[in-house]
């Protein structure tokens, strides 16, 4: 630091007791000129720079060579500058999702923006759906390292969730985000006057044909799923491992409160499951097997994966058709003949529609045929084989 200039105590005047303070300060220093190129932005630039700058202030100067002193501290020094311009560059890259490199960026640059990485990650199964937290966060990031086109992949998709609604405002709002939840396979909205004011009414096929309030027993893959989801929405994952479960309204309503509209009504029911019964007569061709047919039969006409009456394969109010139950019969390999005896509605008021070949169905009502003795509401089917072989 320089020394702070001596202060002199000056008596003039008739007064002895009245002195002046004055303190001779240094001159001003010169303004420092600014004639820097803000533009030099690598070695040869800085060191070019600093040697015409030498070369100006010691024009007496006449030579300078790579083994003067002064020479080599501008190359050490043009060394250091291109060092701290590189990493300038970097850092102030990766500040844009277009022109940053490292994964741990761009994926927070995307979550800045409302896209889930890790969500689409694990339904791409580029990483372990049973990861989650920190740990899911660490693999996918690790994924993009060995897979650039992966990250590349991602850079792309979140701009365009942008313009995704992600709120439930509009009727198909409310319908398209509760299909995304795990537990729903169909759903379908719509606005009601209530006398006051507007109720959005939503009607959801469950996982399973299960009601709403029904307390299923959940298996392991399908508690993963939906952890995961509520994860990536923001939302706390229900605890599915308590006995008993919690039901189907309990887990979807929070989801449905976090993304509704404020002030809005959500009246969440169950469809209309209209059961349906159906007595079938199949000729099996002579060298299958009775029981293994039934089986196929049975898996075909089944609620399993595939199965024509799998939960969500029919939509709100969408007519059945015999025709499509003949086609999903004989696709199996063994069938040389199908005849569908009676095709009808559960209950003794409603007719035979087999020599129609159709069931119509309202609105809210969806077909079902669980077959299952304890429910037979749900419906149920006769099947009667003929041909084949025994056993």
């Amino acid at each position: 630091m320089a020394d702070l200039p001596p202060v002199e105590l000056h008596f003039r005047g008739t007064c002895p007791d009245c002195g002046v303070r004055e303190v001779q300060l240094p001159a001003p220093l010169p303004a420092v000129g600014d004639d820097f190129d803000w533009l030099v932005r690598d070695y040869d630039g800085f060191r070019m720079f600093m040697l015409e700058e030498l070369a100006a202030r010691f024009p007496e100067r006449k030579r300078w060579t790579p083994a003067d002193l002064e020479v080599v501290l501008v190359e050490a020094m043009a060394t250091l500058m291109d060092q701290l311009s590189d990493m300038a560059d970097r850092v102030a890259a990766e500040s844009y999702l277009e022109t940053a490199n490292r994964p741990e960026t761009v994926r927070q640059l995307l979550q800045f923006i409302g896209f889930d990485a890790v969500t689409v990650a694990r339904a791409k199964d580029q990483i372990d759906s049973a990861l989650t937290g920190e740990a899911a966060i660490k693999a996918l990031e690790d994924h993009w390292r060995s897979h650039p086109h992966a990250m590349e992949q991602a850079r792309r998709a979140g701009p365009r969730e942008i313009h995704t609604q992600k709120r439930m405002v509009t009727t198909d709002d409310y319908a398209l985000r509760l299909r995304e939840h795990p537990l729903v396979v169909q759903a379908h909205a719509w606005r009601e006057w209530s006398g006051s004011w507007f109720t959005v009414r939503l009607a959801a096929i469950a996982w399973g044909n299960h009601q709403l309030d029904d307390q299923p027993v959940f298996p392991d893959d399908l508690k993963q799923l939906v952890g995961n989801f509520h994860e990536g929405v923001g939302l706390a994952a229900p605890n599915l491992d308590v006995s008993p479960s919690p039901s189907v309204r309990m887990i979807v309503r929070p989801y449905i409160d976090a993304f509704r509209m404020a002030g809005q009504e959500v009246v969440l029911q169950d469809p209309v499951y209209v059961g349906i019964y159906l007595s079938v007569s199949v000729k099996l061709a002579a060298n299958f097997f009775q029981s293994e047919m039934r089986h196929a039969i049975t898996q075909a006409l089944g609620r399993g994966p595939s199965g024509f009456f799998e939960p969500g394969r029919f939509g709100f109010g969408e007519d059945l058709y015999a025709s499509d139950v003949i086609e999903a019969l004989m696709s199996l390999e063994g069938i040389e003949h199908v005849c569908l005896n009676r095709f009808k509605r559960i209950g003794g008021q409603h007719p035979d529609m087999a020599e129609v070949g159709f069931i119509v169905l309202d609105s809210l009502e969806v077909a079902a045929c669980n077959n299952e003795s304890g429910k037979p509401e749900m419906g149920y089917y006769r099947l009667t084989l003929h041909g084949g072989q025994k056993g």
